[in-house]
């Protein structure tokens, strides 16, 4: 028990660090695709994915683990994903993103965090279960691609580094800005410096997260759990755990989120930027309901922006690969009405003519 709270912790507080420090957010990376036509995050998300996919595949070489594949239901990934896109957008973070900005003391998340958590409890084990199993008995398809389409799995590794390895060739010989970006002057020196001050570009930060869920693997084998990076059913876990008190639910999961919380909280911290920030009422709305959709959503989808956008996706699963798609169809289908209808609604004002 004690080796699983330390591992848990450790490898949840360097993801937690990591993606504070780098502002690594998928939610603003499909969110920037639509409203931004930039795809510099899906990019890097891309890489953090090749980078554990390929670990993956020396660690199942060496005979270390076995990646094994569970059927899923089509129709319950395409609309959980869906909705937990909507979720992420009104809630302003995916569930990772949730849990690393409540460590930096924003009030939305904090509600957001707990709605997310409270109703995929309700959703996996609660009123909401009898949905879960309906859908689950729908449309049920095999996850593993290399089933679906007779390539061996390091044929379709090899496909998504090449793939990617041309998208960020391609992004980084883009010309850059020819006007200078005003830089402060560094508050803090040497390590201090690169820990809480220095800004990191995305494709550096994917290395590290890929290599970071790379290292869930065999921490989580470890203590039992056969597993990668999960968020979902470790929050749901938690909620049980505080109502029901029973230890049993305190498994390598909950251990991870809650160090990526306190990862978060110490990036925050030692870069000065944590601060309790209370949000308006319209942002508190929009983090309960998007706090809900995305329980309901990840549940339904099996997975996460994590556990599916980033594991499942090493994994070559389909489910993941699947829920990926749909997921970032959610969250412009909601960037529309939160940014694009309003900045088209505020240009038709700019330009009405004045009347006498």
């Amino acid at each position: 028990m004690l080796w699983t709270i330390i591992s848990g912790l450790l490898v949840g507080g360097m993801l937690g660090f990591a993606m504070q420090r780098t502002r690594f957010c998928l939610t603003g990376g499909f969110r920037d695709m639509y409203v931004q036509k930039s795809n510099k995050m899906f990019y890097a998300l891309l890489i953090a994915i090749t980078i554990q996919g390929i670990g993956l595949w020396v660690l199942s070489a060496i005979g270390y683990l076995h990646l094994s594949y569970d059927s899923f239901s089509v129709v319950g990934t395409m609309i959980g994903s869906f909705v937990f896109g909507i979720g992420i957008i009104l809630a302003g973070g995916c569930a990772t993103g949730t849990w690393y900005r409540a460590g930096e003391g924003l009030i939305g998340s904090w509600i957001a965090l707990f709605m997310y958590a409270f109703f995929a409890a309700m959703t996996k084990f609660g009123v909401f279960k009898p949905l879960l199993d309906k859908m689950n008995s729908m449309t049920v398809a095999e996850a593993d691609m290399t089933q679906l389409t007779g390539l061996p799995y390091w044929l379709l590794l090899l496909v998504l580094t090449l793939v990617t390895l041309f998208v960020v060739r391609k992004e980084l010989s883009k010309p850059k800005p020819k006007f200078a970006v005003p830089t402060l002057k560094p508050k803090f020196t040497g390590v201090r410096h690169m820990l809480f001050e220095k800004r990191y570009h995305p494709f550096m930060a994917a290395v590290v997260i890929g290599l970071i869920a790379l290292i869930a693997w065999p921490a989580s084998i470890s203590t039992g759990r056969e597993g990668g990076l999960g968020i979902t059913t470790p929050s749901a876990h938690l909620v049980q755990f505080l109502l029901t008190g029973d230890g049993k639910l305190l498994n390598w999961g909950v251990f991870l989120i809650l160090g990526i919380f306190s990862g978060a909280y110490i990036a925050a911290r030692g870069s000065r930027e944590f601060k309790w920030r209370l949000p308006d009422k319209i942002t508190i709305r929009n983090s309960a309901i998007g706090g809900a959709l995305m329980g309901v959503g990840a549940s339904l989808a099996g997975g996460c922006s994590i556990g599916n956008g980033l594991v499942a996706t090493a994994t070559m699963s389909a489910q993941g690969w699947l829920s990926l798609i749909f997921m970032i169809l959610g969250t412009w289908f909601m960037s529309y009405f939160v940014f694009i209808r309003p900045m088209r609604q505020a240009k038709k004002v700019a330009v009405k003519p004045q009347t006498a």
